[in-house]
């Protein structure tokens, strides 16, 4: 259970430098662009929580270590104009539970705009809307975070994960590998339609697709998020988040995150 009771988790990333756990969501009682990032243990206890208002829909953010603190990565200044907003500007704060941000923004003026960090390469990749489509641009975080975005490493526009729509539910990086999570929220186990996308992004094309069961046992469970993480032993990890409720009737919206450990690429 998350700070926010009645919203679903929304996107989650990992400090890997100081093993910690943040996880999105809406803001309880508030016009839905209003975000809340927490923090929680790797036991699932709920450590600290801080507001991020009018941000966005919280479908991906990053972390940055510095030291001891954790900066959040993470969209802004949503689009009021829809009921659906989005972020149009990334913003970068020190995470401080119960505080207010000090944000600083980056890439102000942007449509649909949602980051991603990679914890091993240390790189950052930004999706945003460009010319109508979504695009992925990768940098280095520590030139991000000086405000340099002028060179990046890839470049590419969003390959097609299927021949039918999807529903876009969260993606991360590792390498040289992008990884994207789509489907949509189901009460019951046989109309599961999750899948992992791996994109190639030297070339911008999809390598593999497959579906994804984690989790199917959840009651109303709904793909929220990816993020990697290594472990002290060296071991790297894709984790999936799903959200889900006590029953269906229930209020109460529950955060669960899964991984495999067995990669490509």
């Amino acid at each position: 259970m998350l700070h926010e009771s009645h919203h679903v988790m929304q996107g989650f990333a990992f400090d890997n430098v100081n093993r910690r756990l943040f996880i999105v969501q809406a803001q309880n009682g508030t016009s839905g662009d209003d975000l809340c990032i927490n923090q929680v243990s790797f036991a699932g206890e709920l450590l600290g929580s801080m507001h991020l208002n009018h941000a966005g829909h919280g479908v991906s953010f990053g972390v940055e270590p510095v030291g001891t603190a954790s900066y959040i990565w993470m969209e802004c200044d949503a689009d009021g104009t829809t009921t659906d907003a989005r972020g149009t500007a990334l913003a970068r704060f020190k995470f401080v539970n119960g505080g207010t941000p000090s944000v600083k923004k980056f890439l102000t003026g942007s449509k649909t705009i949602t980051c991603a960090t990679d914890p091993v390469y240390e790189r950052i990749a930004v999706r945003r809307s460009e010319g109508g489509q979504m695009w992925y641009s990768v940098y280095p975080l520590a030139k991000a975070a000086a405000g340099d975005f002028s060179d990046p490493l890839a470049h590419f526009p969003q390959p097609a994960l299927s021949t039918s729509s999807v529903v876009f539910q969260g993606y991360t990086i590792l390498g040289s590998s992008l990884y994207t999570l789509d489907g949509s929220g189901h009460a019951d186990s046989a109309d599961i339609d999750s899948y992992v996308t791996r994109i190639d992004m030297k070339t911008g094309e999809v390598q593999e697709r497959a579906i994804t069961r984690a989790g199917e046992s959840l009651v109303y469970r709904e793909p929220e998020g990816m993020a990697v993480y290594r472990t002290a032993d060296g071991e790297t990890r894709l984790f999936l988040g799903f959200g889900s409720r006590s029953s269906l009737d229930n209020v109460n919206r529950y955060a669960n995150i899964f991984y495999k450990n067995v990669l490509v690429g």
